[in-house]
């Protein structure tokens, strides 16, 4: 049995293809394919309000394929989410509907705490000490998803309009950054010893580049110094001299900055960076779906 994850998100839109593994009573899945597009919806959405013809039909066409892909490889169910960037512009909707009109994929387009909730259904915390305090932290394109966790039990959750796009495109608000820094304080206080759990293909990438080893967490100290590093090298050079992807060269700056001033703001020495994503979330979120109604 196959399941499809597709997450359009203001940077990228990615597709995951997982295969379903039933063992006794546990289910789990296996990647079989995993596809990203950088068709950076977030530049139209958080500039204009809108989505461009020209960034709809990329978007429209990424479907098409996604759509073909999910028939070769014989997909028995699918979840489809859009986030800020199309809950941001006026058209989403429409945009939404033409995909369902044009590549047949029934695209919702999530709130801020229900993406929240997805990415944290991707399990991120198996490996890890339920007894502790933990702060997830997903930074996208658009969005900054903060939930708070304590003894396995989330605590608060909310989503901030302050993304890796958006702080490019200069349209972040101070106000949010205090209403996150705020937010923070107020729900970390009577906390100690937190740790970090990061999320989304900015930590991802920076985890890899900072050479840990599996499952380590990463220090801010070493984090902080990673931002300095690459902040040290022109746009171009990322791409050329450090061989970053394009798309990736210039979010991964604004991405260090949001989770450089979320671990400081919470006190975090150290984040963990189990490398998964709103389309892991969205795969487990439909084994729930399927399994808890099954049985």
């Amino acid at each position: 049995m196959r399941y499809a994850a597709i997450d359009v998100g203001s940077n990228a839109v990615r597709l995951l293809i997982a295969e379903i593994i039933e063992n006794n009573e546990s289910i789990s899945f296996k990647k079989i394919t995993l596809i990203r597009v950088p068709v950076r919806l977030g530049d139209d959405a958080f500039l204009n309000k809108k989505i461009s013809d020209k960034k709809a039909t990329d978007l429209i066409k990424s479907m098409q394929a996604f759509r073909n892909l999910m028939d070769v490889y014989k997909v028995t169910d699918y979840m489809a989410c859009a986030t800020s960037a199309m809950r941001e512009a006026k058209n989403g909707q429409e945009v939404a509907d033409r995909i369902l009109a044009e590549a047949n994929i029934n695209l919702q387009i999530v709130h801020g705490e229900n993406e929240a909730r997805i990415i944290y259904a991707s399990h991120a915390e198996i490996n890890i000490d339920k007894s502790k305090n933990y702060l997830y932290i997903d930074v996208g394109g658009g969005s900054t998803e903060l939930s708070l966790f304590s003894d396995g039990n989330l605590l608060a959750s909310q989503s901030f309009n302050l993304g890796t796009i958006r702080i490019l495109d200069n349209q972040d608000k101070e106000e949010t950054w205090n209403e996150m820094k705020d937010f923070i304080r107020e729900h970390t206080r009577v906390l100690k010893n937190i740790f970090g759990i990061g999320t989304g293909g900015n930590i991802n990438k920076l985890y890899k580049l900072s050479q840990e080893k599996d499952n380590v967490p990463m220090s801010y100290v070493k984090l902080r110094a990673l931002y300095n590093y690459l902040n040290s090298f022109s746009l171009k050079d990322r791409i050329n001299v450090l061989g970053l992807n394009h798309d990736r060269a210039d979010v991964i700056i604004p991405a260090c900055e949001i989770y450089l001033t979320v671990l400081k703001c919470a006190n975090i020495k150290s984040i963990y960076v189990p490398t998964v994503g709103m389309v892991d979330g969205i795969i487990q979120t439909l084994i729930e779906k399927n399994y808890t109604t099954a049985h």
